[in-house]
């Protein structure tokens, strides 16, 4: 709700401006440009997020996800001591994990919501999140990104020449905000 009054208001304090100062042919060129910009960066990107989404779906029905998931169990168990091996929660997160490890934030959308109703079944107090739902919602919103496809298909949309090169950026960033995530609910959670 604040986020759309902040965005109201600069639209129009911007739009009611640019109309004292006569240049409110400048905004509708801008906004008509913009548009026309939006349009050719969305079509650019269906491409290729249908393509991982398809090669995602591929992986999940190949049987892939699963042999990541397993390999992703024994950090898991370390993780999530509280959660059974077998638990449905363990393979949506497992799964969750895998489909952010390349950079699939759609496809890992689903996963994450039937990880955390899985969680949520095994919470004691309804009312307050776990400290398993407090460990995966770090993991999942820092979540170590190996290929990062969505930003790879922006940048290359863009016109970059070399999207690839945030390749290894990417991975040593994402690397340090989930250490830091899991070192940061571990010591919190010794609290609660």
């Amino acid at each position: 709700m604040a986020m759309n009054f902040i965005f109201f208001f600069f639209i129009f304090t911007g739009i009611i401006l640019s109309a004292f100062t006569g240049k409110i042919d400048a905004v509708t060129q801008v906004v008509f440009e913009s548009s026309k910009s939006t349009v050719e960066l969305c079509l650019g990107l269906i491409g290729s997020i249908s393509f991982w989404m398809g090669l995602m779906k591929i992986a999940e029905e190949s049987g892939l996800i699963e042999k990541i998931a397993s390999f992703f169990k024994p950090v898991m168990k370390k993780l999530f001591p509280d959660i059974p091996s077998n638990h449905p929660a363990m393979g949506a997160m497992a799964m969750n994990f895998a489909a952010n490890l390349l950079g699939l934030g759609n496809a890992a959308t689903p996963l994450g919501l039937k990880a955390m109703k899985e969680l949520q079944n095994l919470n004691v107090k309804k009312d307050t999140a776990s400290n398993a739902m407090c460990t995966f919602l770090v993991i999942n919103t820092s979540s170590i990104t190996l290929i990062p496809t969505t930003t790879l298909a922006l940048m290359k949309a863009s016109g970059s020449d070399n999207p690839s090169a945030i390749i290894g950026t990417t991975l040593m960033a994402t690397l340090c905000s989930t250490t830091a995530g899991i070192i940061a609910v571990k010591i919190l959670e010794k609290f609660y």
